[in-house]
């Protein structure tokens, strides 16, 4: 039995690695999908398109645009003289947001009354309208604040040192920066390696039925279950050592911290790569093309990534669909990525979701298998 093993791993690692270009695709695509995934999956935002209507033109209105321009967050591109053109550079994309300070601003201020500041959003992306106003009430609050303090100290100066005030003191965990992209690298992590392997099985048993050669190998000696792991057994090598090489691209170049211990965090991928080579293997028996598996993979994939926490927490969602989640395996590998990353946790808090995930993948391999000798017959 090993010996015929042996012989079908020599034949799909030939036919794996005799082409240049396949060579390629098992190791560039992922590497190069890294890259640009781990700049562009991110919530930061930063130079929000902004324009400034000041109806006011005084020091106090020209101190608060002034605040907006130096901060990083705004991109000030336009300083208007109408409102109707707000609405034309909203509609044409050319700004996100507007700031509109109407006449009597300072004297509002100057008589200790409050001062309103419209903020026209865009809110046809309505994460960034969201994030881009809790940065424009950042930096309203920051000059209420600094206006206060200094018309304070000019009329009543005694009073100033006797104020009560309450300074809000922050203690991130595992991301001191609350950089995003040390969230999102780990999760990006578990999307190629999901979309890697579960098609790299798929094609590769459909191909074998496509081109005829799938009955020629089953009248040989070799039993169903060689033929199974001689399929499947390369791929899944292959699924680790993409898991290794993105993970060094996010690591090195990212600069990422992985706090973690490497063996806990190749010991979670190898038993999440046993749910992927089954879900691979069910996927070639529903297909008879590699076309078909194709649509069949990604089918499956989007819900599968979109559902598993990458960008939206599961908490988030309808009740009846987190209920539906915990058959999702990659929502465990993502808490074990990001838990080994950032958090740098071990087997004894991270146990529950390498359960987790050996339990689906024993469920997924055996309805796979038996599924894919039914196919056979």
């Amino acid at each position: 039995m090993l010996g015929r093993i042996r012989h079908m791993l020599v034949k799909e690692f030939i036919q794996v690695f005799r082409d240049k270009r396949t060579r390629f695709t098992l190791f560039g695509p992922p590497v190069v999908q890294m890259l640009i995934f781990g700049y562009a999956a991110t919530l930061d935002i930063r130079h929000v398109p902004t324009a400034v209507l000041d109806l006011d033109n005084t020091q106090e209105s020209r101190d608060l645009i002034s605040r907006f321009a130096a901060s990083q967050y705004f991109d000030v591109r336009a300083h208007l003289q109408d409102r109707r053109q707000i609405g034309e550079l909203i509609d044409r994309d050319q700004v996100l947001l507007a700031v509109q300070i109407n006449a009597g601003f300072a004297q509002d201020l100057r008589k200790g009354q409050t001062a309103p500041v419209q903020v026209i959003v865009d809110s046809s992306n309505s994460n960034t309208a969201l994030v881009g106003m809790g940065y424009v009430s950042q930096v309203a609050a920051a000059f209420a604040g600094d206006y206060q303090t200094e018309r304070l100290a000019r009329t009543a100066p005694f009073l100033t040192a006797q104020m009560p005030s309450v300074e809000l003191e922050r203690r991130p965990w595992f991301n001191e920066d609350l950089q995003s992209r040390w969230y999102f690298v780990p999760g990006v992590i578990g999307n190629l390696t999901t979309v890697m392997v579960v098609m790299l099985t798929a094609f590769a048993v459909v191909r074998e039925r496509e081109i005829g050669t799938l009955e020629q190998i089953m009248v040989t000696p070799i039993r169903r279950v060689e033929f199974i792991l001689g399929k499947t057994l390369p791929f899944y090598l292959i699924g680790l050592m993409d898991v290794a090489l993105v993970s060094l691209v996010g690591t090195l170049w990212f600069r990422v911290p992985f706090r973690g211990h490497v063996m806990v965090l190749v010991f979670g991928a190898a038993v999440y790569l046993l749910c992927m080579v089954g879900i691979g293997l069910l996927l070639s028996t529903l297909a008879n093309t590699q076309q078909q598996a194709m649509v069949a993979g990604f089918f499956f994939m989007m819900p599968t990534i979109i559902f598993s926490g990458f960008g939206t927490p599961i908490s988030s969602m309808p009740r009846w669909l987190q209920l539906l989640d915990y058959g999702n395996p990659l929502r465990y590998f993502m808490v074990v990525l990001r838990g080994v990353y950032l958090k740098g946790v071990g087997l004894d808090v991270l146990w529950p979701q390498i359960v987790a995930m050996a339990a689906l993948g024993v469920v997924m391999l055996t309805v796979s298998v038996l599924r894919f000798q039914k196919s056979l017959d």
